[in-house]
C-alpha cells in the first residue's frame, strides 16, 4: 500500500431507496474503499451539512479526518468542489458516478476533471497499479466484461456499481474521527429553486405491436408474452468469481437487484 499523499475522494450524503433514510452514498463508500487499498491517508471530502449522519459513517470507514466545505440547503456544491480540488492539485480522484438525491445530473467528476485538467475514467472496479506518471485501472463493461486501462495523471476515477463493497462502517471510528468544517463560498442554484419535484414513476414496458388486423389471439399474445432473449454471452469454465460477477451484473441490468 502506498503512503501517496495526492489521494482525494469526493463523498456526499446518500439516501437510502426505500425508506429514504440519511446514510452514506452506496458509490461514493465504494470510490473511498477503493483509495483506502492505495492509500490510508486518503484525503476525504464533503460538501453539504458537517452535521450530516453521513459524515461520520464515512469516518467509521477507517479514515482520521473528514473535511467539510459547508453548505447550506439549495446551494451548488460542485463549485465548492471543484474550487477545494484546484486548490489541492490531487494526482487522483476518486467519486462516485452521481448524488443519490436531489438534482442527481452526474456532472461533478467531468466538472472537477475539467477544474483540474484530468482525464475522467467511469465504471471503475479496481486500482491496479499507480505510478508517478500513470495510473491502471479495471474498467467494468457491459455483460460483466472487463478492461485495463492505462491512464496518464491526474485523473478522476468514477466508482462502479460493480465495485468491490465498501467495509462496515465502525462506530468507535465513526465517533472519533475528527470532522474539519471549511467556511467557503456558497453560491446558491438559483435555476433549481424553480423546479417543482416529484417522485419519479416506473415507466411501462413498450408491448411488441402487431397488425390491426391481427386476431384477439396475436394481440393477446403480443401484450403477455415475454420477449427473446438476445445479447447473450457464452462463458466457457468461468471461475467462481467470473459466474457470480456476470450472473450479478445480469441481474442489475433486468433491475432485479
Amino acid at each position: 500500500m502506498s503512503d501517496n499523499q495526492n489521494i482525494l475522494v469526493l463523498v456526499s450524503a446518500g439516501q437510502h431507496p426505500l425508506s429514504g433514510r440519511p446514510r452514506r452514498a452506496e458509490r461514493d463508500a465504494k470510490a473511498l474503499e477503493m483509495a483506502l487499498t492505495q492509500s490510508e491517508s486518503a484525503m476525504v471530502v464533503f460538501a453539504g451539512d458537517p452535521q450530516s449522519s453521513a459524515v461520520r459513517e464515512y469516518l467509521g470507514m477507517g479514515v482520521s479526518k473528514v473535511n467539510v466545505l459547508k453548505q447550506p440547503e439549495g446551494a451548488d456544491t460542485s463549485v465548492a468542489l471543484v474550487d477545494f480540488v484546484k486548490s489541492q492539485q490531487p494526482q487522483l480522484v476518486f467519486c462516485g458516478a452521481r448524488a443519490e438525491q436531489g438534482e442527481s445530473s452526474g456532472m461533478v467528476p467531468y466538472l472537477v476533471a475539467d477544474g483540474v485538467g484530468a482525464a475522467v475514467v467511469p465504471e471503475v472496479v479496481d486500482v491496479m497499479e499507480q505510478t508517478d506518471s500513470h495510473v491502471e485501472v479495471l474498467q467494468a463493461l457491459a455483460g460483466g466484461q472487463r478492461r485495463k486501462l492505462r491512464v496518464a495523471l491526474p485523473a478522476v476515477l468514477v466508482a462502479s456499481a460493480s465495485a468491490p463493497e465498501a467495509r462496515q462502517s465502525a462506530f468507535t471510528k465513526a465517533r472519533d474521527g475528527l470532522v474539519n468544517i471549511f467556511e467557503v463560498e456558497v453560491k446558491m442554484d438559483l435555476e433549481q429553486q424553480g423546479w417543482e419535484w416529484q417522485p419519479a414513476k416506473k415507466r411501462p414496458k413498450r408491448t411488441k405491436t402487431v397488425a390491426a388486423k391481427a386476431s384477439s389471439r396475436d394481440r393477446f399474445k403480443a401484450a403477455t408474452a415475454a420477449p427473446a432473449s438476445s445479447g447473450g454471452k457464452v462463458m466457457l469454465n468461468p471461475s467462481p468469481q467470473e459466474a457470480a460477477e456476470a450472473i450479478l451484473s445480469l441481474l442489475k441490468e433486468k433491475g432485479l437487484v
